[in-house]
């Protein structure tokens, strides 16, 4: 032991490296000086921004559960209950759209009738035209009109709705469209658009079953529907229907307080299929899937709302069964007592609307002549 130094461990391990260091001289001195120094700097301090792992495990969003599959998943989460006020705004919305609907269908039809009589003899020096022309074999073009004068009225009506349905889920295919679709083509009272997706979610899907099922239906009672209400009168109908049957999903949520999104046009197809069923009772129907079995309208459509009234009371999340219903009600109520109150009482408007357009001819004859 070197002199000077205590020889009793009452000194410690500090006093034995220090006398060690004095013995070993300057440069131990200050290799022991490096040793005892803490070693903050190679400690990687925890930054101040980040939160402790609990703390972000809570703020991070929890992704919102798997949805049934004819609709697609919803980006956001629903913040709270909505209030029933929100009705209000859907309910002025689908009142004013349905009388909008019949008055525009009602013009249109007039000015059918009115066009009609007017290119009557234009088609016939066509089709004179036609005859006298060399045929092209082959052609197109004539193929197409071929196989579009093949159809009925009502086959040629319900066309345009398809390809509409068609290409809303295209749409739907295209990741950078998701948010938009989700926000006006899908009907839900606790979303930020409530009155345009109550006619836009009418023409979309996000299935491709739930498509071609829908459109499978509206094309065969295409035909029925057309010949009995008209051109015109149907597409009212069935634009009209769409608006409906989404209010009576919006009121069915906000008693239930189930948010969910809605999309399809399964609440106008069932007023047309109410409406044929109503009207036609005795009509034999079958399944495409099994031919054989057939049944009357009248039984099919007791089943139809006997099934979806159960899936509403019991809360089935399958389809929007609410809207369905609203759709058959809608349906059976306006072949039966909607046609008289609505669709025969337009003359006046069909009058005036006549006024005007003579007025603004006459006027518009005088002009030319001066």
């Amino acid at each position: 032991m070197s002199p000077g130094c205590p020889g009793s461990a009452r000194g410690g391990a500090n006093m034995a490296w220090r006398c060690w260091a004095r013995a070993a001289g300057p440069r131990p001195h200050r290799l022991a000086l490096l040793l005892l120094q803490p070693r903050r700097g190679f400690r990687r301090a925890r930054p101040r921004s980040e939160e402790p792992p609990a703390a972000a495990a809570e703020a991070r969003p929890v992704p919102p559960s798997p949805r049934r599959s004819l609709c697609p998943p919803s980006p956001t989460a629903a913040a709270g209950r909505p209030s029933p006020r929100r009705l209000v705004k859907p309910l002025l919305f689908t009142v004013g759209f349905t009388g909008s609907a019949f008055g525009s269908a009602a013009i249109w039809q007039y000015e059918s009738l009115k066009s009609r009589v007017q290119t009557y003899f234009e088609e016939a020096r066509a089709d004179w035209m036609d005859k006298m022309r060399p045929q092209k074999r082959g052609d197109l073009r004539k193929q197409v009109n071929s196989w579009w004068n093949s159809l009925t009225e009502g086959q040629r009506t319900v066309t345009g709705i398809i390809a509409a349905n068609v290409f809303v889920f295209c749409l739907w295919r295209l990741p950078g469209m998701r948010r938009i679709m989700f926000t006006y083509f899908t009907s839900n009272p606790s979303s930020r658009a409530l009155c345009s997706p109550m006619l836009l979610s009418t023409f979309s899907h996000f299935s491709l079953f739930h498509m071609a099922a829908n459109m499978y239906v509206l094309w065969s009672f295409s035909s029925s529907i057309v010949s009995l209400l008209g051109c015109e009168q149907f597409i009212a109908v069935y634009l009209s229907a769409g608006v409906i049957s989404t209010f009576v999903s919006y009121v069915a949520k906000m008693a239930t307080g189930r948010f969910e999104p809605s999309l399809g046009a399964s609440g106008a197809i069932m007023t047309v299929l109410a409406a044929v069923c109503t009207k036609v009772p005795e009509a034999k129907l079958a399944i495409i899937l099994l031919p054989m079995f057939t049944f009357t309208a009248g039984s099919a459509l007791k089943a139809i709302i006997a099934f979806d009234t159960a899936g509403l009371a019991l809360g089935w999340r399958l389809f929007d069964h609410a809207a369905h219903l609203g759709g058959a009600l809608f349906g059976m109520w306006y072949v039966t007592y909607g046609h008289e109150l609505i669709w025969k009482n337009r003359e006046p408007l069909v009058k005036a609307w006549h006024e005007m357009r003579t007025k603004n001819t006459g006027k518009g004859g005088g002009g030319r002549s001066n």
